[in-house]
């Protein structure tokens, strides 16, 4: 029987404190999620259930995302932005025909809802938080379509990528539809659906069935800290985590995933726009290299980056990873390059130049 720690009982103040950290050996998980594949219990993550005749025209008029003619089955990613075009939530969504759910870090449900319902006016949408009600698990790893296949599902089709224009673009360039889209198909025995990711797959179930979802899918388990490395390693950011009060969806690399250039108004798109068009957004993000050899300890989310004694960003998320050892995602100047000496904390750091 593997032994779950727990993040709470590490770090009980941590954003991730709902789920487990590991099973014993977080580097043997690791080489599953990026040789085989295995599944890590995301449960901790907020759920929002938006009902309702108008969901993708109201969604789409108040996020970054193209969203009316979103198919059935279909998942992609959006933001809502501050009227200056600060990233101010990011949620990934998937729509069954009838209901738009949106899944979110932990705790950011409720302001979003809040937002939502704010901006509901007289629109047939019934936006609410049904995290007590449903989980969110994922099957990570190469292997990935094999393991929805026991569970009675896919292959499916790997995400649909819309290339992201040059700037100064000419007008029509861009297709009426989501940057990226995600095939999803409905979960059959459990009940809810899964959802085909870049190197994974995610399974929104009741949150009755998780553990007859994990008896059946019969895979290994990997705690958050594997999942988290293979994502720094992925260079994917996370909200709250490479992000702070004045990102820019430019800054981290959400213009790809989350944003269309071509949509329509919405909340801070003169922003987007005249970031895209100048070419360069004021920071970025970055995969960091440290020595280790100060300290052993990895450095707390939002710590600063240093350079010549002047702070040049700050760490998002920092991991000990299987084959890279301690690196960190980080948002720092544009200016910042390979050649730069930074300093983390006690630690030298380096920009990894790939």
């Amino acid at each position: 029987m593997l032994s779950a720690v727990t993040v709470a009982a590490l770090d009980p103040d941590a954003p991730d404190a709902g789920a487990v950290a590991h099973y014993g050996d977080p580097n043997r998980e690791q080489r599953i999620l990026d040789t085989e594949v295995g599944l890590v219990d995301r449960s901790h993550r907020d759920v929002l259930a938006v009902p309702g005749e108008d969901r993708l025209t109201w969604l789409h008029s108040l996020t970054t995302q193209h969203l009316t003619d979103l198919a059935p089955m279909t998942g992609s990613e959006l933001l809502v932005l501050s009227p200056h075009g600060h990233a101010e939530h990011h949620a990934v969504l998937t729509d069954d025909g009838t209901t738009t759910w949106l899944d979110l870090e932990p705790g950011a449900g409720a302001g979003l809802l809040d937002f939502l319902n704010r901006m509901r006016f007289l629109m047939r949408v019934e936006p609410a938080d049904v995290t007590a009600d449903w989980a969110l698990l994922s099957v990570v790893g190469p292997q990935t379509d094999e393991a929805l296949v026991t569970l009675g599902v896919g292959p499916l089709p790997a995400p649909d990528v819309v290339p992201v224009p040059p700037a100064k673009f000419a007008t029509g360039t861009l297709p009426g539809r989501p940057t990226i889209r995600y095939s999803a198909a409905p979960l059959p025995v459990f009940g809810g659906w899964v959802r085909r990711m870049a190197g994974s797959a995610d399974l929104l179930v009741p949150r009755a069935a998780v553990p007859d979802v994990i008896a059946a899918g019969g895979l290994p388990l990997a705690g958050i800290w594997a999942y988290e490395a293979q994502r720094v390693a992925a260079r994917r950011p996370r909200f709250g985590f490479e992000t702070d009060h004045r990102t820019l969806p430019a800054e981290v690399g959400w213009t790809a995933a989350a944003v269309h250039l071509e949509k329509g108004c919405y909340r801070g798109q003169e922003t987007v726009a005249r970031v895209h068009h100048l070419g360069r957004p004021p920071r970025k993000l970055v995969l960091l290299h440290l020595d280790g050899i100060t300290t052993d300890e990895l450095p707390a989310r939002h710590t600063p980056v240093e350079a010549g004694g002047r702070a040049v960003g700050f760490v998002g998320t920092a991991v000990r990873h299987h084959e890279l050892g301690m690196v960190a995602l980080a948002v720092v100047k544009q200016n910042v390059t390979p050649e730069t000496e930074l300093r983390v904390g006690p630690s030298t750091a380096a920009v990894d130049p790939a």
